[in-house]
């Protein structure tokens, strides 16, 4: 049995434990994943759960910026042997916590028994102290960092309503699905325009899933295009937060709500009222 497959039937044990394990995807980047992850831990937080958010995007991983929470170490320091996994958790104003990755992830399926082990004994202990593990990954699907994903309960899929970032959202559920056809599927589109253009990417998707590989995906709905994310990016805080009464932050808590409540039903952008629109549109002058 190899490295990999080891850490696989590890992290696979460690999910009948408390914790839920969620892997948030997508089959490209500029989708949103790392701002949505963000919120989402946010949310579920605001909701009473005790979180916790990993940044397992290789090489390119920007929690720390997003949320102007930086540490000085990261999972790897950890990994090490520098200190208890305690060390490389940082609190963020949102109410959640996070750990920060770093570029020897990319090494996984090289690290020594010792290595693994550590991360095994840190997961355990997150899972008896969290309610939610988010791991937000890298964007496509490699065979770094895959073993989290194929370990996590729940796959979150990111796409946007382009058809490049549907079709390799789709590649990226297939690939995960030929590894294992019994993985939970999640999908969201972002940043669109209007209700309709994420029904009808969501809709391609699991029709395709359905149709080509007879699998059921849950369909949690999609989040507007709001200039506030912007801002809220460029001020470093969850918008959830910074905005809580916008259209992307009314959107999500009513997602995070539904998700909760295991309400199957599909959540879609508000309609905003005539004065709120009005009031945004001098805003932007």
């Amino acid at each position: 049995m190899d490295q990999a497959e080891t850490l696989r039937q590890k992290m696979m044990n460690l999910n009948k434990t408390q914790a839920k394990a969620i892997a948030v995807v997508s089959g490209k980047g500029g989708v949103g994943k790392s701002n949505f992850s963000i919120n989402f831990a946010s949310e579920l937080a605001a909701k009473g759960n005790s979180v916790l958010l990993m940044d397992m995007d290789i090489g390119m991983g920007n929690v720390h910026i997003l949320l102007g929470a930086s540490s000085e170490k990261n999972i790897l320091h950890y990994l090490e042997g520098d200190g208890l996994i305690e060390d490389v958790i940082v609190k963020v104003e949102g109410g959640f916590s996070y750990i920060s990755g770093g570029s020897g992830l990319n090494k996984m399926v090289e690290w020594k028994d010792i290595e693994i082990q550590r991360l095994m004994d840190g997961f355990m202990l997150l899972q008896q102290s969290y309610d939610y593990l988010i791991f937000d990954m890298g964007a496509g699907a490699s065979e770094n960092g895959l073993e989290l994903i194929m370990s996590a309960d729940e796959v979150i899929v990111i796409t946007t309503g382009e058809p490049t970032s549907i079709m390799d959202a789709y590649s990226m559920m297939k690939f995960i699905h030929m590894r294992d056809p019994e993985k939970s599927f999640a999908l969201l589109c972002n940043r669109v325009m209007n209700p309709a253009e994420g029904k009808l990417a969501l809709n391609r998707l699991s029709s395709a899933m359905n149709k080509f590989l007879q699998k059921e995906v849950r369909i949690l709905g999609s989040l507007p295009e709001d200039p506030y994310v912007r801002r809220s990016v460029i001020n470093q805080t969850p918008f959830t937060k910074l905005y809580p009464n916008s259209p992307a932050s009314k959107t999500l808590k009513n997602m995070v709500h539904a998700y909760l409540e295991h309400n199957n039903g599909e959540v879609h952008n508000m309609k905003t009222r005539f004065t709120e629109r009005l009031s945004a549109f001098f805003r932007k002058k």
